[in-house]
């Protein structure tokens, strides 16, 4: 046998490493895989950023939805509120501006309508 059939009967024996065959680790491409690296870390460092923006923007939605929500009673409470304090101001007018009194029980009369 030839001393080249040994060497190839040799090499074929050992497994190379993928990343030895591809010459990664050569200085020359050593650059342009720290470049690849760095452009995959940050394409996940975007999408990982895009997914945040957009939950707390879809949480900032739900938080102006609750907001509207709570105007929309605050402004019918406030309505109520003037309907029932209307009742006691004009009892409180009837009272000072016109001298009006509530009358006793026994000067109530009751009429029927038979």
């Amino acid at each position: 046998m030839k001393k080249r059939d040994i060497q190839n009967t040799d090499l074929s024996s050992q497994p190379v490493p993928v990343l030895r065959w591809l010459g990664v680790f050569a200085p020359a491409h050593l650059l342009l895989v720290l470049l690849a690296l760095a452009v995959l870390v940050s394409s996940l460092a975007i999408v990982v950023s895009s997914f945040e923006s957009r939950s707390v923007f879809h949480a900032l939605q739900q938080q102006r939805e609750l907001s509207n929500e709570l105007d929309m009673q605050w402004g019918q409470l406030l309505i109520e509120q003037s309907t029932f304090g209307l009742e006691g101001r004009i009892e409180r007018r009837a009272i000072d501006d016109l001298n009006m009194q509530l009358p006793d029980w026994s000067q109530i009369v009751v009429v029927r309508n038979e």
